[in-house]
């Protein structure tokens, strides 16, 4: 999935698997000890090794040894594992909203700023109006590609960049009044620039 033009897919390639996940959950709730995790997860220290091996070869987290004798480490998250928080939360609010039952939320999430509980809101970064499926769209990014993995959905996130284009332009899609060949707008084959998310 690495090489896949999708930043969804780049992202569960690290973080598809459910250990990884709820090993991010515990180290940013504090839970950062290598013994801690093991017996929180009730995970074999085998799989935790390995996956704690990838998100440090990832820098998601920063591997320190505490004690020598016996070796013991714990796990903390970089700038680049703090960066996921937000993916956490957003986990969370799902979560909660539709598995949590009648015993409510597991947790409550605290802002330690204002001092109230809260949850994350994903907003734009531009007027701040709260972001959904209903009112986003996705565009071609300069890294997009049509290939592997976005073979479908690569033209038709280019075919939206080009009707927007017509929309603002009152052009054809090509821009040039001749029309376009394909989906992606682009009037060739296989490289256009359309990225998943």
């Amino acid at each position: 999935m690495a090489d896949v033009a999708c930043s969804i897919a780049r992202s569960v390639d690290l973080l598809g698997d459910a250990w990884t996940v709820l090993i991010l959950r515990d180290v940013m709730a504090g839970v950062t000890r290598f013994d801690d995790i093991a017996r929180d997860l009730g995970l074999s220290r085998k799989v935790l090794a390995a996956r704690l091996s990838r998100l440090v070869d990832e820098d998601v987290l920063a591997r320190t040894r505490y004690q020598e004798h016996p070796p013991r480490e714990d796990y903390r998250p970089t700038e680049k594992g703090k960066d996921l928080y937000p993916v956490l939360l957003a986990l969370v609010n799902w979560g909660d909203r539709w598995y949590a039952g009648s015993s409510g939320a597991p947790v409550r999430i605290h802002h330690l700023t204002c001092g109230q509980d809260t949850r994350m809101e994903p907003a734009c970064g531009h007027c701040g109006e709260r972001l959904t499926v209903d009112n986003t769209d996705q565009l071609p990014g300069p890294g997009g590609k049509v290939g592997p993995g976005t073979m479908v959905i690569g033209p038709v996130i280019a075919a939206r960049s080009a009707r927007l284009r017509d929309d603002t332009t009152g052009e054809d899609a090509t821009g040039d009044g001749e029309g376009s060949d394909d989906a992606t707008g682009e009037g060739g084959e296989g490289g256009a620039r359309a990225p998943a998310l």
